[in-house]
């Protein structure tokens, strides 16, 4: 009989796992509990539902995401499969409709033969719908429902660890004031990826004194407040300094304002968030306002006046296990050899970085089942820089994005400007060995 993995959730490290698995022929049962429940964060009912944002960050060659998503094309991700065919304008990132992204996966999931979905809640490690499977995939995400995280944690005698993962407002296109903002990426005038709403001196601190009074979500008592800083929320960002945004998110570098022929004191940058551009999102506006408050303060933002709201921004709990301790370096629990985790659940941190961690998973799944080994890429590469780092000595441990810094040192002097060319050169390189068997 051929290997059979359970996989509970239907997330994006789900969804790649199961499809790395039937592409070599193994059996994938993807067990997701929508639409019989949601988590606060949710609410499409197909499978790969993009949550916090549509943009998979930079697609530069020189970057180490984009370095990762070239690793993954080379191994058939369908996550970049599906992300690359429902692509919207974004300038050097790459950005997808949100909606064609989860149709385009799950219709593919669904033709395949050797991959079931089962619309189900699995609460518990002994739930009886997970006998008869060969091994266990848990990619239930970072916001796995209460049940099955306490049992998780049970088995493996941790507490949690956790942090605050903010999501930004939608606004609709028709509801923006065309008068007051213009199209242009940064250094690209000619672009029509990002909309831009140029703020005076004036108008910038006074939308930043209105972030830092305006109502906030409170965590539960119980909770500590804990942010993973590449998602901070705008108005955290705003307590760090006046000028803080003005250098960050809002910068107005590399953009004129073709009313005035001037750069903007500040800029706040929307994004396509589907291919009819009916829909923008606030780019860096990840936030954890009130919604009453978020209408009030972000309409003091010029073009945005009347702005009608698709969705509002919000704020939920992101939950990881503490992976060097209590994982393998190939992902099985350490005291449970048959249990495996993927995605942000592990402390990876991002869209890309969680498909990529789903998508070794199922691959080496598939080659123990075929009785061949398939080890971790090689260090210098950015996916074995990601895995490894789930086996990082940090005295404490927190969730990453992918970058250079996680991969050994090149062992070479260069200029700084070569560094990342350098970098993605020698990963190419190891990279192509691995895939071809030739390490």
């Amino acid at each position: 009989m051929p290997e059979h993995v359970a996989i509970i959730g239907g997330g994006l490290a789900g969804c790649e796992a199961a499809w790395q698995l039937a592409l070599q022929g193994a059996r994938a049962t993807i067990l997701e509990m929508k639409p019989h429940s949601y988590s606060p964060a949710h609410n499409d009912s197909r499978l790969a539902e993009l949550v916090c944002s549509n943009s998979f960050r930079s697609e530069e060659p020189t970057s180490c995401v984009g370095l990762l998503k070239e690793e993954m094309l080379g191994a058939n991700s369908l996550i970049m499969e599906a992300a690359y065919a429902t692509r919207v304008p974004a300038g050097k990132a790459l950005a997808v409709d949100r909606e064609e992204f989860a149709a385009y996966v799950t219709r593919r999931l669904e033709e395949t033969p050797d991959v079931a979905i089962e619309r189900r809640e699995i609460e518990s490690l002994r739930d009886p719908a997970l006998t008869g499977f060969s091994r266990l995939v848990i990619a239930a995400g970072p916001l796995a429902g209460q049940s099955l995280t306490r049992s998780l944690l049970d088995s493996i005698g941790q507490q949690d660890l956790y942090f605050y993962d903010a999501i930004a407002p939608i606004v609709s296109a028709e509801s923006l004031n065309w008068d007051q903002v213009f199209w242009g990426s940064r250094y690209e005038p000619q672009s029509t990826d990002y909309l831009n709403c140029p703020l005076s001196e004036e108008e910038y601190h006074r939308l930043r004194s209105a972030l830092l009074e305006g109502e906030k979500v409170e965590p539960r008592r119980f909770e500590s407040e804990v942010h993973f800083e590449g998602c901070l929320p705008v108005e955290t960002q705003a307590q760090r300094g006046e000028m803080t945004l003005a250098f960050g998110p809002l910068k107005p570098v590399g953009l004129v304002d073709p009313r005035t022929g001037q750069t903007p004191f500040a800029v706040v940058q929307l994004r396509a968030e589907n291919r009819d551009k009916t829909m923008f999102n606030l780019v860096g506006f990840q936030t954890k306002l009130t919604y009453p408050e978020q209408r009030r303060i972000l309409r003091l933002i010029p073009g945005l006046e009347h702005a009608e709201f698709v969705r509002m921004g919000s704020i939920h709990r992101n939950t990881f296990v503490n992976s060097p301790a209590v994982l393998r370096p190939h992902l099985e629990l350490a005291n449970k050899p048959d249990i495996f985790l993927a995605g942000q659940i592990t402390g990876v941190e991002g869209y890309v970085e969680s498909a990529a961690c789903g998508q070794w998973l199922g691959m080496h799944l598939a080659g123990r089942a075929a009785g061949r080994s398939v080890d971790l890429p090689p260090a210098d590469t950015a996916l074995g820089g990601l895995l490894r780092h789930l086996q990082s000595g940090a005295r404490v441990f927190q969730p990453m994005n992918v970058n250079f810094g996680l991969l050994p040192p090149l062992g070479v002097k260069a200029k700084k400007s070569r560094r990342k060319e350098l970098y993605a050169d020698r990963a190419r390189r190891s990279w192509r060995q691995w895939l071809s068997g030739d390490q």
